[in-house]
C-alpha cells in the first residue's frame, strides 16, 4: 500500500515560531481562519489572508511540495463547486468561495504540520475534559481522533491504489470495481484496528 497525504500535511519538525506557539494559540488560529470563511465577504481579501498563511507555511520550513500536496487532494473538488458557484453567483463569488476554502485547508495544515500528533491528541483531550462532567470520556475522543487520522490515508491510499489496479485492467468506469475492493479492504481495516484496540484493553464500554 502507497503512502497518501489527505488533505491535512504532516507533521515536519522544526524550530519556527510556529512549532513553538502554544498549541491553543494554534486552535484560535485554525477556528479563527473557519469564521473568517463565512465572514470575509471579498475574494481580495480571501486572497490576502491565503497568501498570509502561504508564507506562514514555508516559514515553517515544510515546503511548496508538502503544501500542494494538501491541497491536491482538493483540487478537483474546488474546480467543480467553482464553476457551479461561477453559473450561480458570478466569478466574484465564485473565487471567493474556493479561496476561503483553501484559507480554511491551509490553516489546519498549519496545525497539523507543525504539532506533534500526539501533542494535538494531548490537546484534544484536554479541550475534552470540561465535558467529563457530561459523561464524556477525553481520552476516548482523543483516541478516536488518532484513529481518524491513520485511518482517512489508508482508505485514500486504497482508492487510489484499487483505481490504478482497476484502470490497468480497462476496468475503471466500472463502480463495483472501484467500490467492492475499496469496502472490503476497509472493513478488514476497521476489524484489525478493533481487534487491536480489544487486546491492549481499548474500546471496551467501562462497567
Amino acid at each position: 500500500m502507497r503512502g497518501h497525504g489527505f488533505l491535512l500535511a504532516n507533521y515536519v519538525p522544526g524550530n519556527s515560531l510556529l512549532h513553538r506557539a502554544p498549541l491553543a494559540l494554534k486552535f484560535l488560529l485554525v477556528f479563527a481562519c473557519g469564521l473568517a470563511s463565512f465572514v470575509i465577504l471579498d475574494w481580495r481579501v480571501s486572497a490576502a489572508v491565503l497568501a498570509v498563511l502561504c508564507g506562514l507555511f514555508l516559514v515553517t520550513g515544510a515546503g511548496v511540495k508538502r503544501l500542494w500536496g494538501a491541497v491536491r487532494p482538493l483540487a478537483p473538488v474546488l474546480l467543480v463547486i467553482g464553476i457551479f458557484q461561477w453559473w450561480q453567483l458570478g466569478g466574484p463569488t465564485a473565487v471567493r468561495i474556493v479561496l476561503n476554502i483553501l484559507v480554511c485547508v491551509v490553516a489546519a495544515s498549519l496545525l497539523t504540520a507543525t504539532t506533534p500528533v500526539q501533542k494535538l491528541l494531548d490537546g484534544v483531550a484536554a479541550a475534552a475534559t470540561p465535558f467529563k462532567r457530561f459523561g464524556a470520556d477525553p481520552e476516548r475522543f482523543a483516541l478516536t481522533i488518532g484513529i481518524m487520522l491513520r485511518s482517512i490515508p489508508f482508505i485514500a491510499g486504497t482508492f487510489a491504489d484499487v483505481r490504478d489496479s482497476a484502470k490497468a485492467r480497462g476496468l475503471e468506469r466500472n463502480p463495483r470495481a472501484l467500490v467492492l475492493p475499496v469496502f472490503i479492504t476497509s472493513v478488514a481495516y476497521a476489524r484489525q484496528t478493533g481487534e487491536a484496540l480489544a487486546a491492549r484493553g481499548l474500546g471496551e464500554a467501562e462497567e
